[in-house]
């Protein structure tokens, strides 16, 4: 079995990340501060090295106090998108419905869950390419995703021949990196139907069998520009906003209207990927913020759904971080930044 890749520091190198990770696991880690600080306040050793340290002991004391806080509101945070209920996913059984899988990152998530022999069923427009070839358990189906009479048609195919899917991945997504007066009704039309809508009619589709069976995930990749609107791109950002929004409603209604509280959503938010979609723009590549690789994405997605569990995936985070925020930093500060991504995402 294929084991997801461990890169060191990343794809992307030593970025904010890297360090946030590694903070995160030393300073950070209540199993690593909460023994030291024992050590040091009850041994007599420990005490004979900080009798003249006093401010060395403030600042451990108050990193096992944030330590404990962000490990309490971890478990919170899980058990409550969880709905506090377990479930076992069978990978032998699973069957994962996947859009845009014949490129970019969603080829990716195709070839990690195909070398595990997990069964995806890719639809698109397109077919993948034929090389590298993808494993036998990963099965293309055209498909235009944008029509629900497709998809109906697509779906009795799927369960004919790999059974009902029990994971949606909606993968699929288009940029053209137009202003709002340089855009075209047909082309905003489009990257609607296909970033926000499409997400509408799978689930129409495919959900009644999960809700029915009060098992399976829906799996919403957005963008983080979801969350901070950027010029040059409007139509896209406000498409994945909308996304953004199809996410948390959904994972609301599974448990309030259907009863279906094991069924796992999760929500994707990553930063500019090395794929044809930003070939019309020009965003940065920095410390903070680097551009990504599409298999570091993947890696993402694929390590959250066989955990089985509801989640986000948020790529790079420390930019992430930022961009979830956005709407609560002062106005000056998010017009601010809306200006400068303008020069950073720039069409050519």
């Amino acid at each position: 079995m294929a084991v997801l890749s461990k890169n060191w520091p990343s794809r992307e190198g030593f970025t904010a990340d890297v360090l946030g990770k590694l903070i995160s696991r030393t300073i950070l880690s209540p199993w690593k501060v909460l023994p030291l600080l024992a050590l040091l306040q009850h041994t007599i050793k420990g005490r004979e090295f900080i009798e003249t340290r006093p401010t060395l002991l403030k600042i451990l004391r108050a990193l096992a106090a944030l330590s404990l806080l962000n490990r309490i509101n971890a478990w919170l945070d899980h058990r409550a998108i969880n709905n506090g209920q377990k479930d076992h996913y069978d990978w032998n059984r699973e069957v994962i419905l996947l859009t845009g899988g014949s490129g970019g990152i969603g080829r990716h998530i195709a070839e990690m869950f195909g070398q595990r022999g997990i069964k995806v069923a890719i639809l698109d427009i397109t077919p993948p390419a034929a090389e590298p070839v993808l494993p036998s358990s990963v099965r293309y189906f055209e498909c235009d995703i944008t029509s629900p009479s497709a998809i109906k048609e697509t779906a009795h195919a799927i369960r004919a021949s790999f059974g009902k899917p029990t994971i949606l991945i909606n993968n699929a997504g288009i940029l053209t990196g137009k202003t709002i007066l340089g855009t075209t009704e047909s082309t905003t039309r489009r990257m609607f139907d296909v970033n926000t809508l499409s997400h509408y009619w799978l689930a129409q589709e495919f959900l009644p069998d999960i809700i029915a069976a009060n098992h399976g995930m829906i799996v919403t990749v957005a963008s983080q520009a979801g969350y901070t609107v950027t010029p040059n791109m409007v139509d896209y950002s406000a498409s994945k906003a909308a996304a953004i929004a199809f996410h948390e409603g959904l994972a609301a209604e599974l448990v309030t209207r259907y009863d279906a509280g094991r069924v796992r959503s999760v929500l994707v938010t990553q930063g500019f990927t090395r794929t044809g979609l930003i070939g019309c723009l020009t965003p940065e590549d920095t410390w903070f913020n680097p551009l990504l690789y599409p298999e570091s994405v993947a890696e993402g997605i694929v390590g959250q759904v066989l955990k089985g569990e509801s989640g986000r995936v948020v790529v790079p985070g420390s930019a992430g971080y930022l961009c979830h925020r956005l709407r609560g930093y002062p106005l000056w500060i998010q017009h601010g930044l809306r200006c400068r991504l303008e020069r950073l995402v720039r069409a050519e």
